[in-house]
Formats: C-alpha cells, sequence, structure tokens
C-alpha cells in the first residue's frame, strides 16, 4: 500500500521558470504541488464548467478580452508587456462589455472622498451608480455584544461596519455588477457572501500603506521586515 502523501496545490512557492510552466505552455513542467498536475480532474470540469454555462462563458470570455486590452502594442515581436489602463478604466470597460447599466458602490466610510469622485467617473460613462456606505443601517456596536474596549473613540457612540446592509440594499436595488472600495478585512468578506450580484474590487482597506498593501510585501525585506516575525507585530 503506498502511503506516500500527495502534495497539497502550492503555486505560490513554484520554482520553474516561468517559460517552462505548465500552466503557461503545453510541453511545460510543474514543480511538487502544481495543480495542473495533480488536480487534472478538477481542470476538466473547470473547462467543462465554462462551455456548459452561458453567463459564466461570456463573463469568462470579456475578463480575459479586457485583460488582453490593457496592454499595448500587442503586435509587436518579441513582445515587452505595456500595461496602458488603471483598475478603474478596467472595471468601467469590462462593465460595458457586460451590458451592466446599474452599478453597486459599497464603501468605506474613511475612503468618502474616492467614493464621490469615483461615483462621478461612473456616471460620465452613463451608468447609473446605487452607493451605499459601511456605516449605513446605523447599528450600534453594543447590538452585537461589543464594548468600549471593542471601540476606535472609546466613550463614544458608535456603530459598526454593516457588510450586510450594504449588500440587501444593493440586492433589492437590483444592480448588475457590484464595486467594493475600502472594506475592512472580514467585512468585505460578508459582502461578498451577501451580495446577489457579481462583484469587483476597485481597492481593498490598508490603513497604514494609503490601501496599498502590497507595499508592506514588497518592503518585507527592510523597512516591513516586521511582518515576517509573528513575535515582533506590535498589539
Amino acid at each position: 500500500m503506498n502511503d506516500r502523501k500527495v502534495a497539497s496545490p502550492s503555486c505560490a512557492t513554484c520554482n520553474v521558470s516561468m517559460d517552462r510552466r505548465i500552466c503557461l505552455t503545453s510541453n511545460g513542467i510543474g514543480s511538487k504541488g502544481c495543480p495542473t498536475l495533480i488536480k487534472k480532474d478538477i481542470a476538466q470540469a473547470a473547462q467543462k464548467s465554462y462551455l456548459e454555462n452561458e453567463n459564466l462563458l461570456k463573463f469568462a470570455r470579456q475578463a480575459a478580452i479586457q485583460e488582453s486590452e490593457c496592454y499595448a502594442n500587442r503586435h509587436e515581436q518579441p513582445y515587452v508587456l505595456q500595461p496602458i489602463k488603471p483598475r478603474i478604466l478596467e472595471v468601467i470597460e469590462f462593465a460595458q462589455k457586460m451590458d451592466y447599466h446599474k452599478l453597486g458602490l459599497a464603501f468605506c466610510i474613511g475612503l468618502h472622498t474616492e467614493a464621490a469622485a469615483l461615483a462621478e467617473i461612473l456616471t460620465n460613462y452613463d451608468f447609473e451608480v446605487v452607493s451605499a456606505v459601511c456605516k449605513s443601517g446605523a447599528i450600534a456596536k453594543e447590538t452585537l455584544g461589543l464594548t468600549e474596549e471593542h471601540k476606535i473613540y472609546k466613550g463614544q457612540e458608535e456603530t459598526i461596519c454593516n457588510p450586510v446592509f450594504q449588500a440587501e440594499v444593493l440586492n433589492s436595488e437590483e444592480t448588475d455588477f457590484n464595486l467594493l472600495l475600502g472594506l475592512c478585512v472580514g467585512h468585505d468578506s460578508i459582502f461578498f457572501q451577501r451580495s446577489q450580484a457579481p462583484v469587483t474590487v476597485v481597492a481593498v482597506k490598508d490603513r497604514v500603506t494609503g490601501h496599498n498593501p502590497l507595499a508592506a510585501l514588497y518592503l518585507s525585506g527592510c523597512y516591513f521586515e516586521r511582518i515576517k516575525n509573528p513575535g515582533k507585530i506590535s498589539k
């Protein structure tokens, strides 16, 4: 009996060069834990899903087309990547490709200025925009069993971030596509679960890096080295 444990999928630690990876070229190879090789049944089922679900097929096709259109001069050979479109423009163009008209915007109150700017831009592109801020619904933190210790401003009235309410408000308006702007970790997860329309993220919450969480990864070898050492994180 073979008791050897099959490696778990581990793309994040793949050590195969990009030009030789099986996920990128048909005659490529995979490292230990390559899901393309060890999960072939799932890969086949995924392909079948795209081909048998008309809505999924359209969504996936337009997403792939949008991806390619984000680069200029693709006719040049050999090709060197030349990205030309910021994410906001990508979102707009993808929504147009999908014939979406009513867009939902769920945003953090800390990004209210950015939300107003985004809503104005979307309106300029003839989208109808429905928006809901995280504090809407006005549920006191005490309602969830939270205490003064769990408030940002202790001793003051404070409402919860309310992604259930945000999602249900947009659901009630029958939005075609929902955009997330700066919701907290966990609150964004709840919104994903409750939204009836497909969701994309315009920006994520990162209070320290100006909502650019990759900055901490880029600097994890120097100024943000402490994030690699659990014992060094300040509470």
